[in-house]
């Protein structure tokens, strides 16, 4: 694969070949996302081989790719603020995720589904730019891989998908998550493109535990996130189920003693602006549940 002024692609950076058509397929409506998906091809690169003169070749020109995308981009705060740029990321790959997992729950099997879950999982494996995933963005990916894989694997065969987890009682391990995520096809530019089944065994899942929270909340977005003309069925949006918020927070009074580390302050601050990013995408309760975390964390000094 050449992305549009990059030289061919190494076999050695076959892994990250699909992070670089992602980031295409975003430059125009997602340009931020576009961004870090080809700083989690660049880092990822690195360290799969920058010493060979193809790779270093391929590597340089990528870097001067993100140089100008940064210099593009330099007054929006997601590309100069991590923490902003992270919930940006973040949240755009939940808006897949809920999507796609909103289509499965109402029996509504296509490849825009299936490519959204997979593309979902990606831009989960995107977010180590910033840190270490979160266990809930763990969870997500292994769900949306084993979903794509699962659903795209049923259409093939003829037979109709069953909706949500069921019938996936047992952990994966991590080699067999690794070894079975779902690859698109090398053609594939649009997100309705099939998949290459060779790549996705038919019976590599055998089912995984989800736990309560993990599926799309009421407010899912009924909108295809990266709709390219494609018609697809839009679902209504239904009452949103909003958390409970702490009784302790209510008049919670700060403590004189406690003394907040700039580390502190810094997790509040994120906390905030992940509040934030998630009521743009309309989000309450991941809104409501990052000010709860960002409060207790001011007054008490823990989270």
């Amino acid at each position: 694969m050449a992305a549009s002024g990059l030289p061919p692609l190494p076999a050695q950076f076959k892994t990250i070949q699909h992070f670089l058509r992602t980031a295409q397929e975003l430059d125009k409506r997602e340009p931020v996302v576009a961004y870090y998906c080809r700083l989690y091809a660049m880092q990822t690169g690195m360290k799969i081989d920058s010493k060979n003169p193809e790779c270093r070749k391929f590597l340089c020109k990528l870097m001067d790719q993100l140089e100008a995308m940064k210099k593009q981009l330099g007054d929006n705060e997601a590309i100069t603020q991590e923490i902003v740029g992270c919930a940006h990321v973040e949240n755009y790959a939940l808006k897949m995720f809920l999507y796609a997992d909103n289509e499965d729950r109402a029996g509504q099997f296509h490849k825009n589904m299936i490519k959204s879950f997979y593309t979902a999982s990606l831009l989960i494996d995107v977010l180590t730019v910033f840190g270490e995933l979160t266990d809930e963005n763990i969870q997500h990916r292994k769900y949306a891989r084993w979903k794509a894989a699962y659903i795209h694997n049923c259409l093939k065969n003829g037979e109709t998908p069953q909706s949500g987890p069921i019938g996936m009682e047992e952990e994966l391990d991590d080699e067999n998550e690794q070894a079975s995520s779902p690859t698109p096809s090398s053609q594939e530019s649009e997100p309705s493109s099939t998949f290459q089944s060779s790549n996705i065994p038919t019976n590599s899942y055998s089912g995984i535990h989800i736990p309560p929270g993990a599926h799309a909340p009421a407010n899912t977005p009924a909108e295809v996130p990266h709709s390219t003309g494609e018609t697809s069925n839009t679902i209504q949006p239904t009452p949103q189920n909003v958390p409970l918020v702490d009784p302790s927070l209510y008049n919670v009074q700060p403590a004189g003693e406690i003394r907040l580390t700039p580390e502190d302050f810094s997790r509040a601050q994120k906390y905030c602006k992940f509040a934030g990013s998630a009521l743009q995408y309309e989000d309450v309760n991941t809104a409501v549940q990052n000010l709860q975390k960002a409060l207790k964390l001011l007054t008490t000094g823990r989270e």
